[in-house]
């Protein structure tokens, strides 16, 4: 079942529960904090960026969370060449939706500053900017001190992925996500004395934005790419695992800013050993693709009963993607990530 959503509405109803679940092609269901049936503890909020550069052979991720029981920011650099990352991140205690995240995907804007690490994420007239300072940063040379900002620029038309489900097992606690691919990347940043520039002609950025409440302990799988196919933008969303999803897949391609939707996608990997190459295979055959990870950007978090073990793999894609009106694209070492997240929050 694929049920999607073609009007604005809101998002909960007075009972805590998602009024109509299912996916959109653009955010039309409206989040109010103040209308989740949960205490603060339990409320989930973020906003995550990832901008690869094809031809550069680098990226870089930036993430704000407000979890409730922690405020989780980070910055990440990925050195595709050296099959390397550095991560620079910080904590805060028991935000309690004190982090002031905007309550739409299309709006505001929100900060973090430390000694450890500055972002910011501002959103203006479809264009988003990210800048971000970590004096700790280093790149494979050993260059040290990240600091830079870089534009998304969102076209209006620009369709994205947007999904409200809920759990089996209790209907008020929901996960509203939007995933929006292929927005044009310019600007750069330096690690020290060395630059790195993403080219508005080539490179893409991606917006994970999240609002929730979740239940303790869940696993996920989530993949995505943006980049160029003869010339035209494509990317894809994939995922599963999180939340009942019964009423839609987040499974979609994304090709000249429209969205295809697709059934569903399964992940085979080996969990013995993330680098290892993975596949991934579709239900309606129209996915269907082998994946050579490069880089592993692995961590395990422990802290009392909160607990989290993920791999988020950077790497190529090799295989075939089926459009709605039955076009073939064939993708030849297309950059992007698939994960494994297993967390108890």
């Amino acid at each position: 079942m694929q049920k999607e959503i073609a009007a604005p509405m809101e998002l909960l109803d007075d009972e805590g529960r998602i009024t109509a679940e299912g996916w959109a092609r653009q955010p039309y269901w409206s989040y109010d904090r103040s209308c989740v049936k949960a205490g603060p503890l339990r409320i989930k909020e973020w906003d995550y960026y990832s901008v690869l550069s094809h031809d550069g052979r680098f990226g870089l991720t930036l993430t704000m969370s407000d979890l409730g029981f922690a405020g989780m920011f980070a910055v990440c650099f990925l050195d595709f060449e050296a099959r390397s990352f550095h991560q620079v991140d910080s904590i805060s205690a028991l935000p309690l939706g004190r982090t002031g995240f905007p309550a739409g995907s299309d709006e505001g804007r929100i900060s973090f500053r430390d000694k450890k690490l500055a972002i910011d994420f501002v959103y203006a007239g479809g264009v988003r900017t990210l800048s971000f300072k970590a004096p700790g940063m280093r790149n494979a040379r050993g260059d040290e001190g990240l600091e830079g900002a870089i534009i998304l620029t969102q076209p209006p038309e620009l369709e994205s992925m947007n999904i409200a489900t809920s759990w089996a097992e209790n209907r008020r606690a929901f996960y509203y996500n939007r995933k929006i691919n292929c927005m044009q990347a310019s600007g750069g940043f330096a690690i020290g004395k060395r630059r790195y520039e993403y080219d508005p002609g080539r490179d893409f950025g991606a917006l994970d934005w999240g609002r929730g409440r979740w239940t303790y302990k869940n696993r996920w799988y989530w993949g995505s790419a943006s980049g160029y196919v003869d010339g035209v933008p494509f990317g894809w969303n994939i995922g599963y695992g999180f939340s009942d999803r019964t009423p839609a897949s987040e499974n979609a391609l994304f090709y000249a800013g429209k969205a295809h939707k697709l059934d569903e996608v399964t992940f085979h990997l080996d969990e013995r050993d993330y680098t290892r190459p993975w596949r991934f295979s579709s239900s309606d055959g129209r996915f269907e693709m082998d994946f050579a990870p490069l880089v592993d950007r692995g961590s395990k978090t422990v802290l009392g009963p909160i607990r989290s073990d993920q791999h988020q793999v950077f790497g190529e894609f090799t295989g075939t993607a089926t459009l709605d009106d039955g076009k073939k694209l064939k993708l030849d070492r297309f950059l992007g990530f698939a994960e494994d997240v297993l967390n108890w929050w």
